[in-house]
């Protein structure tokens, strides 16, 4: 039974070796494309805008929670008790609040980062199937190739296709890179 198996394994493989030759293989880089392609800066950007006016408060609050702390250490031999206590109290509050609108940034921040590139790896992979399509591949890989020569590799291609669908959409054009869903 194990002679008839590794005979049968043998012969795919043999099989698969030649249609091999016949096969068109390409390999995409996904992690450099997401990192090159103009729409993921302009996420970045999108992203740095949103979140902006936000960041600068917590700035603001982290200044105060600064000065407070700073009063409370150079006038605390002059204050009174009760006095202290009250700064102390505020700087609690302050810092309880600053560390809260932190928490919620980075959780606002992280949910909205994810939407912005699970749309541009939609993206991508649209404009990957596209090319592969156009170009007759039979197969494209793109994570966990240990190597790949220039001749399969597509990710200048896909690339550029992107740089011209984020060149149509910023010039105000209507539809997206050939055989690429926008």
């Amino acid at each position: 039974m194990k002679k008839l198996f590794l005979i049968s394994v043998l012969a795919a493989a043999a099989s698969m070796a030649a249609h091999a030759a016949e096969l068109k293989v390409g390999v995409v880089n996904a992690q450099k494309v997401l990192e090159k392609a103009p729409q993921a800066e302009a996420a970045r950007k999108r992203l740095e805008t949103e979140f902006a006016p936000r960041d600068k408060s917590m700035l603001d609050i982290q200044k105060d929670v600064r000065k407070n702390e700073e009063k409370l250490e150079k006038d605390a031999m002059i204050m009174s008790e009760a006095e202290k206590q009250k700064l102390d109290r505020e700087l609690t509050s302050q810092k309880r609040e600053l560390k809260r609108k932190q928490e919620e940034f980075r959780d606002d921040l992280n949910v909205r980062r994810n939407e912005e590139f699970g749309k541009l790896q939609k993206r991508i992979a649209d404009v990957i199937l596209a090319a592969a399509k156009e170009g007759g591949y039979d197969l494209v890989l793109t994570d966990g190739v240990l190597y790949a020569s220039d001749k399969v590799d597509m990710t200048e291609l896909v690339l550029q296709r992107l740089a011209a669908m984020e060149k149509e959409s910023t010039s105000g054009k209507s539809g997206g890179a050939k055989g690429a869903p926008n």
